[in-house]
């Protein structure tokens, strides 16, 4: 059933202000109506929470550490909001295209952690989310992502991820993060009808 984007605060256990926020950011299925009140889509049947709970929060790279404290700490509120009882909390410095990440595998392989909370798909991994969340949900396991994408545009998201992959062989995995943030700003800039500062 359709709902004011006051109730699904409410119902979610968030502020307005956040659910306001989230709306802006085009990260709910929600639109405004004539009279300006937000109605936010009945949301999917979220899936039954299994199992032991764990975090994992992961940014790219060592100055990015104060990013991760902020993630995980977003990732605690989203938990508690929910009334969940986080039993495990990973947090990994790594890049999105390193496909040997020990934290994560180790995480992945613990049959008794039943859902993964991570921010976005980004989070889990730069490519394949998809392949982990339904591997894990053939185990009858699962992972719950706060937002579905990293920017609310899933064109960009693609596109971002191809850039990404395709600076990391050029430059190097160090570099391409950086050098894919820029050029996804450009892209947000052009999409947006806007002169890129400096593409």
């Amino acid at each position: 059933m359709d709902m004011k984007l006051s109730t699904y605060a409410r119902q979610q256990g968030i502020s307005y202000k956040t659910a306001w926020r989230w709306y802006k950011a085009g990260m709910l299925d929600a639109y405004q109506t004539e009279t300006g009140t937000v109605i936010v889509r009945d949301p999917q049947t979220a899936q039954p929470v299994t199992g032991r709970i764990a975090l994992y929060a992961r940014v790219s790279s060592l100055d990015q550490k104060e990013d991760l404290a902020r993630q995980l700490a977003r990732l605690k509120d989203y938990a508690a909001a929910k009334g969940y009882q986080v039993s495990k909390e990973v947090t990994e410095i790594a890049s999105g295209l390193n496909d040997k990440r020990p934290k994560l595998e180790k995480l992945l392989a613990d049959s008794s952690i039943g859902t993964i909370i991570v921010e976005n798909p980004d989070r889990l991994t730069r490519f394949g989310a998809h392949y982990i969340v339904t591997l894990l949900e053939a185990q009858g396991r699962h992972v719950e992502m706060i937002f579905q994408t990293d920017t609310g545009d899933e064109l960009v998201d693609d596109f971002v991820c191809v850039l990404t992959s395709m600076a990391a062989r050029i430059y190097g995995r160090r570099q391409s993060k950086r050098r894919a943030e820029k050029i996804k700003q450009c892209v947000e800039h052009v999409m947006r009808d806007e002169e890129p500062e400096e593409c």
